[in-house]
């Protein structure tokens, strides 16, 4: 296990890739760190922000990857850093991160490992 992850992983669940991200809740845009798991996407906030706390996404929950824009109050296109993450259940999470599509890629093999 890596030892900056905080959150505890199932037996046999393995770190796939991390990087240092920003989780987009609602106009807070949330610093921290985003690891992808063989089970999970998991977003850890630095503990200086308003809204911490951990994020977790089973993979098998995902249903959709799109890139779109990084946006000044929420409307302002600023820049095209952002991963959107569609549950089945319809939620969105927006993650904002440097070289998003080595992490679609990635989620997508896990995806396909597991049908």
């Amino acid at each position: 296990m890596d030892p900056c992850v905080k959150t505890v992983l199932e037996v046999g669940e393995k770190l796939v890739k991390k990087s240092p991200a920003n989780h987009q809740r609602g106009i807070e845009t949330v610093g921290g760190m985003l690891y992808l798991t063989t089970a999970r996407l998991i977003f850890e906030s630095h503990a200086l922000n308003i809204q911490a706390g951990v994020t977790t996404i089973s993979i098998s929950e995902i249903n959709r990857l799109r890139k779109d824009w990084t946006k000044f109050l929420n409307v302002i296109p600023i820049f095209p850093n952002t991963l959107a993450v569609t549950s089945s259940s319809g939620h969105e999470d927006k993650f904002i991160l440097f070289r998003r599509t080595p992490w679609i890629n990635e989620i997508n093999k896990l995806k396909e490992g597991q049908n």
